[in-house]
């Protein structure tokens, strides 16, 4: 088995191709718009899997919509309005009781089943956790998330970072269908990024061939597809190289408005790295550690392109668009 790690040999920064000729504006748009035109079910990404208990309640607000997330006490997932049907208390500030919400407020007790007080449905697949908001969402109601194909969890590592910006869903996901800014934009973890396939309505995925940075001179050379599989997700796919099969998901889901009456998305991305070398079952055992290093790495690249999201949203916001 080949050791994973290259030389890379690379222009200077400013030395390398210009790739804005290949980043033509009417093909990301037009990439865009038939992700839009996917259907989600009204499923939107709350947070990771690992971010709800049963130990106490997680909330935040999706879409406009405040809500409230817990686990009863054989795990499974609920999800429900934010505001305690009482007098509007915070319900992410109540406690878990036998699996069921108690207000701090005046001690209602509420969970599935409470009268004029209604659960979402809820999906956890795993990795993350999901809610339908069937008003918000505004299409044909599916009965689960739309998911792409993940390794299987008994061979990877998982890990999810979130991180939040003044946009809309489909700024993030142009950033993520725009794959030449790569080398100029995050010159720090990819170098020799060269698109091979770029997408039609026949087949609609970029291929990329790329080289992971992990220092100055030395990477990890791969070839990966990235899709979108409904309106507010991009994946990418390791098709050839170190860790086939390894998946980033990047889902963006729409929060609400700020004070200043502007647009913000969460960035949910889900890290799902797979191996089939011998050393990566001590990894895997070493996962506690590991995830805190993945979600750092997924944060880094993000404070970079949530700044190209939320200028291309300002951009708009200028010509009315």
């Amino acid at each position: 088995m080949r050791f994973p790690l290259r030389r890379i040999r690379s222009p200077r920064w400013a030395e390398q191709p210009g790739t804005w000729r290949q980043a033509r504006p009417e093909l990301i748009a037009a990439a865009l718009r038939r992700a839009q035109a996917r259907p989600s079910g009204n499923w939107f990404v709350l947070a990771g899997s690992r971010e709800i208990s049963a130990s106490r309640p997680f909330g935040r607000t999706v879409a406009g919509v405040e809500l409230v997330a817990w686990r009863d006490g054989s795990g499974e997932l609920h999800v429900g309005p934010g505001a305690c049907p009482h007098l509007g208390a915070p319900l992410r500030e109540a406690r878990l009781h036998e699996g069921r919400l108690v207000c701090r407020w005046h001690g209602m007790c509420l969970g599935e089943g409470t009268a004029g007080w209604r659960t979402f449905p809820a999906h956890d697949d795993g990795v993350l956790a999901w809610v339908r908001l069937d008003a918000a969402g505004g299409e044909a109601p599916l009965p689960a998330p739309v998911l792409p194909t993940r390794p299987p969890p008994a061979g990877s590592i998982d890990a999810v970072a979130t991180a939040v910006g003044v946009c809309e869903p489909r700024d993030v996901v142009a950033n993520r269908l725009d794959p030449w800014h790569g080398s100029w934009f995050h010159p720090y973890s990819f170098a020799n990024l060269e698109v091979l396939r770029e997408p039609d309505a026949e087949r609609d995925e970029f291929e990329v061939a790329v080289s992971f940075r992990l220092t100055g001179g030395v990477g990890v050379p791969v070839r990966a597809t990235f899709t979108a599989p409904e309106p507010r997700t991009v994946v990418m796919h390791i098709v050839a190289g170190e860790g086939l099969g390894s998946v980033v998901e990047t889902h963006a889901t729409p929060l609400g408005r700020n004070s200043a009456g502007r647009p913000t998305t969460a960035v949910v991305e889900a890290v799902v790295a797979h191996s089939t070398r011998p050393g990566f079952r001590l990894a895997r055992a070493a996962a506690g550690g590991l995830r805190p290093v993945m979600r750092w790495a997924a944060l880094r690249l993000w404070r970079d392109d949530l700044a190209y999201a939320e200028r291309r949203c300002e951009l708009r916001g200028r010509s009315g668009g």
